[in-house]
């Protein structure tokens, strides 16, 4: 399976209150991390929407937390396909303590193909062949 890993540090800007993680940073890393992992593919998705006239949207995104997340700790996040469909890609996301290596978030994103040339009437479509070949090749090596 072909995965994609971005490290960064946790900053202040990144904490709540408590002095933790505010958690929606955890879905801009995500969302972020979902991008860094179609370019690693050779899939930009800015191209894809110019060239192809598609565009993978976000349907469902969650996050299960294990383990907090605090100011300049240290993280590594590892992206790769869980499930591969005609129509949808599922992003796997696992947030690591790069220190320990041990699990501090679970996160899914899933995204639809769609049709994205008429911007009045987005519409669900099968993904096209070609990607779909760079897809299931990333699921399969």
């Amino acid at each position: 399976m072909t995965q994609n890993v971005i490290e960064r540090t946790i900053m202040w800007g990144d904490l709540d209150a408590l002095g933790i993680v505010f958690y929606p940073r955890y879905y801009e890393w995500i969302d972020a991390c979902g991008h860094y992992f179609f370019d690693k593919l050779g899939l930009n998705l800015g191209k894809l929407w110019s060239e192809h006239g598609i565009q993978f949207g976000l349907i469902e995104t969650s996050c299960r937390y294990h383990q907090s997340g605090r100011y300049y700790q240290h993280i590594k996040i590892v992206t790769g396909i869980e499930t591969l469909t005609k129509k949808t890609v599922h992003l796997a996301h696992r947030i690591y303590n790069r220190e320990d290596e041990k699990l501090m978030v679970n996160g899914l994103e899933k995204r639809i193909c769609m049709d994205v040339s008429d911007p009045k009437q987005y519409r669900a479509r099968e993904i096209p062949t070609d990607v779909y070949s760079v897809l299931r090749q990333a699921v399969s090596t």
